[in-house]
């Protein structure tokens, strides 16, 4: 299993901490790297070509090149979102919120901010 990583998109100037999940075939930026580690090398290259404050959403996959995804991998994403969610704050802070075993409830799912924090590490 690998870790796939694409750019959100901050689409709602009215609700700052809302960020789409676009679908691998759908996002401006995509990554896949062998452990979870790895997407916040990622995730600083992509601070410094798309600005300080960004989001990315993960999901771990079965998949050999980002190139070339498995069809079920980008329908599965489009169709549930991506269960982990990255923030890059302002000073250099980022924030994790893990879906994966939070109970759906109607109004919450993966595309919106409400979730669990896991932890906060300044680089």
């Amino acid at each position: 299993m690998r870790w796939l990583m694409s750019l959100g998109e901050h689409t709602r100037p009215d609700a700052p901490a809302y960020a789409e999940d676009p679908a691998p075939d759908q996002a401006r930026a995509l990554a896949l790297v062998d452990d979870f580690a790895h997407l916040f090398t990622v995730l600083r290259a992509w601070r410094q070509e798309y600005g300080e404050e960004l989001t990315a959403w993960a999901v771990q996959v079965e998949a050999d090149d980002v190139e070339n995804l498995p069809a079920d991998v980008t329908e599965q994403w489009a169709r549930e979102g991506a269960p982990v969610r990255i923030d890059t704050l302002r000073g250099g802070y980022v924030k994790v919120s893990d879906y994966r075993e939070v109970a759906m409830r109607p109004g919450v799912s993966t595309r919106t901010v409400a979730g669990v924090p896991l932890w906060t590490a300044r680089p």
